[in-house]
């Protein structure tokens, strides 16, 4: 088979960026012939705000280039990542022109609200799901905090639903979690289209044996991430295990800060992949404290490799992926004593047989449903039921 896929990375390499990469790579080991066609941010700093406004609606230059590459060989799939702002959906009618199925991942709400992330002001917000058009992230300044640059965002989104391409133009899409699927459809995605694929871990890390006698983060330092939430519960116990945090982000002197007032809590900055999956197998636990609805949550699926259960915020796609009680505990979201009862809690299954069935229901949860050999044969049926319906298009 071969496949196209499209993508426009992020300055800063992030989340989209690494499933990506992983994507790629699953593809290639399966002899796949696969070939990219990527763009990054930094071509924003040297435009206008007009010209990159205008790009994020609409690229000639992305179209050409997409379609060129699609007439020099056939092309099974074109399959985008991220098109947003630079590469635009004009991707899709490049494919369309040629008769090439399009599979588009849904990372984020980029479709449905201006800032991607039905958050704002510290809070979730729904405002936009159920409007013609996220009018108010132009009010708001949602995205980046500019009322401008929000305003090419929504006019991005309005012209290409005046022009029916969410749901013409793309023959199927990828949903993380079936809680981010329902969200899309309550958007108006056609929900025939939307296919629930999770992400992979691999290579498989392996179970570890959870004696290190601490509790784990991993993630962005900032407020949809719920770090403020953690610092506050850790405050409240009595008897709190070590809490180690790895991760860079706006929130970082916070971090430090209570690293000053507390032995107890100890941040690592950014690590390397093998220091954060070695410290996953000793952890007694991890932390998910997120306030925002989560597409997914990576973070927690490397926990359940390692066997490690999770303690998270019962809100979004991460209450799907941690089953309370099984994999892990659930608490109230932005509730930092709940949080604390929870940890309270897990604390004393430690010496009960419950938390070793807990860590093996973690690392059996993993290889059920996240290992790459299951996501490969997902990712070929998807792409078939993208032929189908391109097929029985008009």
């Amino acid at each position: 088979m071969r496949t196209l896929i499209v993508h426009n990375h992020y300055q800063i390499r992030g989340g989209e960026d690494e499933v990506f990469a992983a994507e790629v790579a699953l593809l290639k080991q399966h002899d796949h012939d696969v070939a990219v066609y990527s763009t990054t941010n930094d071509r924003v700093a040297d435009m206008k705000t007009w010209e990159a406004g205008l790009e994020t609606i609409w690229s000639h230059h992305s179209y050409q280039e997409i379609q060129q590459t699609l007439r020099q060989q056939p092309f099974d799939v074109l399959h985008a990542h991220n098109t947003f702002p630079l590469i635009s959906p004009a991707a899709y009618y490049a494919a369309r022109s040629l008769g090439v199925p399009v599979v588009q991942t849904l990372h984020n709400y980029r479709l449905l609200c201006a800032n991607a992330l039905f958050f704002r002001d510290g809070q979730v917000c729904e405002q936009c799901l159920d409007q013609p058009l996220p009018i108010a992230g132009i009010k708001y300044g949602c995205y980046r905090e500019s009322k401008a640059a929000s305003a090419a965002v929504v006019a991005m989104l309005a012209w290409h639903r005046l022009r029916h391409t969410w749901n013409e133009q793309v023959d199927c899409y990828i949903a993380l979690t079936e809680f981010a699927r329902q969200k899309f459809i309550a958007g108006g995605l056609p929900a025939d289209k939307i296919h629930v694929k999770p992400n992979f871990v691999d290579p498989d890390p392996g179970m570890g044996d959870g004696n290190g006698q601490f509790f784990l983060f991993v993630g962005r330092l900032s407020t949809e991430k719920g770090l403020d939430i953690l610092l506050d519960a850790w405050k409240r116990l009595d008897y709190p295990y070590k809490l180690k945090i790895i991760g860079e982000g706006p929130l970082a002197p916070l971090v430090e800060a209570a690293c000053g007032h507390s032995t107890q809590i100890e941040w690592l900055g950014r690590q390397p992949l093998e220091t954060v999956y070695d410290l996953m197998g000793q952890a007694t636990g991890l932390i998910f404290p997120s306030k925002w609805y989560e597409p997914f949550g990576r973070v927690a699926t490397e926990a359940f490799a390692r066997g490690t259960p999770v303690i998270a915020s019962a809100i979004g796609a991460i209450a799907e992926i941690v089953a309370d009680r099984v994999t892990g505990l659930h608490f109230r979201p932005s509730d930092a004593s709940d949080l604390a009862r929870a940890v309270t809690e897990f604390l004393q299954l430690l010496p009960q047989p419950e938390f070793q069935q807990m860590r093996q229901a973690a690392r059996t949860e993993f290889l059920t449903k996240y290992t790459a050999t299951q996501n490969h044969a997902q990712l070929l049926s998807i792409y078939a039921q993208a032929r189908t319906n391109q097929q029985a298009a008009p």
